[in-house]
């Protein structure tokens, strides 16, 4: 199950005049956007700002008014049934709530996407399903439960496991540490920063916490005003001259928030 190797220039996400309209209301207009093999993306902007959509359409849920998502260098939606399922295999998505399927146990759940590409064998299920908690840091157990008897932790950590069945090049975390307390937040995140580094990901994370983007993001991407407003670093974002950028990234608050995520890094 090994995922395909990256080609030398492709980009796993790439964007290209992307535009997307709910009604008579455009919420993005004409965005650009590459994301480069192995970097850590975070997506950042003001509520409403389509964060959440933007991920959504690099994964398909989502269609935008006009533009092009390519993936992996291929249009999202080109090639037979067969050539769009090959290029699923290739990226895993954490919802902000997990989204676990709340009739199965965290086995189930996990098994789901390797049943639907096709692993049928129960003793290899069983192997790779226990293998993937191990990678979230979750004892075999936790395999036996249900969604609701897990903690807010405990469900984002099953909800990875999930995301990463398919050995996944590219690993898409919407919130990743949106309702955990900061302890547990600090341990997800240095466990993201781990698996990215064990594995080779690409990772592209919409957020809103500082302290995750410091510990976490090799670039930052601001969404404002339906644009890509900037695109790069975070010390180059944040010598952006910008009233958004300006907000988000230079209150007391801000500055306190990003020297702890630096310190984590």
């Amino acid at each position: 199950m090994n995922a395909t190797s990256p080609v030398a220039g492709v980009f796993p996400v790439e964007l290209k005049g992307v535009s997307t309209r709910f009604g008579r209301t455009w919420v993005h207009r004409n965005i650009d956007l590459a994301v480069p093999v192995g970097e850590v993306v975070a997506l950042v902007g003001g509520s409403g700002s389509g964060k959440t959509t933007l991920l959504r359409q690099m994964v398909g849920l989502l269609q935008p008014a006009a533009g092009e998502v390519r993936l992996f260098g291929e249009p999202l939606f080109s090639g037979s049934r067969a050539d769009q399922l090959a290029r699923r295999h290739r990226f895993g998505m954490l919802f902000q709530h997990g989204a676990l399927f709340s009739a199965l146990n965290v086995f189930a759940n996990v098994a789901f996407p390797l049943r639907e590409f096709g692993v049928s064998d129960e003793a290899m299920l069983r192997d790779l399903v226990l293998l993937k908690l191990a990678m979230a840091e979750l004892e075999p157990d936790v395999a036996l439960r249900m969604p609701a008897e897990l903690s807010g932790g405990m469900i984002k950590r099953v909800a990875l496991a999930r995301a990463l069945a398919l050995e996944p090049e590219l690993l898409i975390l919407d919130e990743p540490t949106a309702g955990l307390d900061p302890d547990l937040s600090a341990g997800f995140v240095r466990l993201i920063r781990a698996l990215h580094k064990a594995l080779g990901l690409t990772v592209i994370l919409v957020t809103h916490d500082l302290d995750t983007l410091a510990a976490l993001a090799t670039r930052v991407a601001v969404l404002s005003e339906g644009r890509i407003l900037a695109f790069g670093p975070l010390d180059e974002i944040m010598t952006v001259q910008d009233p958004f950028i300006e907000r988000f990234f230079h209150s007391e608050r801000s500055q306190v928030a990003l020297a702890r995520g630096r310190a984590e890094n």
